[in-house]
């Protein structure tokens, strides 16, 4: 995440998590989805949540797995005070201000997970990610992103759009969060599916799949 993108992300902290829900309209099977494949490891689960922001997609892994070690960066130190004041007293759940071109903390981890964090990186930068991500992992761990994607040409993403923000009313967005969520995705840096995919397979996963896909919302896995 840039400098610029950090900045404006401790902007929104205090009210972030408030609209989520309104704003991402497949909610809970978004979410949900990665965690059905971190349920084939086993033993207690050493994750480490890339760009975890206020700790959404680590409450969501935490109440599933409650024995998991999970450690929560990112480069916002305000988002992750407010993750700080969501596991007050819950064990087993730590936090590090650090950039994702950065190295990763020392592992091997069981699981690397990400949630609407990776689409601000370059793509030069997504790559170099997805290969420390792989080096990082244990054998047979999993990789969850939870992402927004790009449509793979300007009909497909502009259709992406319309229905989001056709959803996102429905739902009862108001126009002062569309407008904060508009300030937000000026840092977007988006890719489509296809080419993570791929991106995925270059940086040595064995495994890669796209089992969840709602308009510009997907969730990408791979298996190191």
């Amino acid at each position: 995440m840039t400098l610029a993108a950090a900045e404006t992300f401790s902007r929104h902290a205090a009210g972030y998590d408030a609209a989520r829900r309104r704003l991402i309209p497949p909610f809970e099977a978004f979410y949900g989805a990665g965690t059905e494949f971190l349920a084939e490891l086993t033993g207690p689960l050493r994750v480490l949540d890339l760009g975890a922001g206020t700790g959404l997609f680590s409450g969501i892994v935490k109440a599933r797995f409650p024995d998991a070690e999970i450690l929560l960066t990112d480069a916002s130190a305000a988002m992750l005070d407010r993750a700080r004041e969501r596991f007050a007293g819950t064990p087993g759940m730590d936090f590090a201000v650090a950039d994702m071109t950065g190295p990763l903390p020392e592992g091997p981890w069981d699981a690397v997970i990400s949630a609407l964090a990776i689409h601000h990186l370059p793509h030069e930068d997504k790559r170099a990610l997805f290969a420390r991500i792989h080096t990082g992992l244990k054998p047979g761990g999993w990789f969850v992103n939870a992402e927004q994607v790009l449509g793979p040409d300007a009909e497909t993403e502009a259709r992406y759009v319309r229905m989001w923000h056709r959803e996102i009313r429905a739902l009862g967005a108001g126009e002062d969060e569309i407008a904060a969520a508009a300030e937000r995705m000026r840092h977007d840096i988006c890719a489509p599916v296809e080419d993570q995919l791929d991106w995925l397979r270059a940086a040595g996963f064995a495994a890669v799949d796209c089992p969840f896909r709602h308009w510009r919302f997907a969730v990408l896995v791979a298996r190191a």
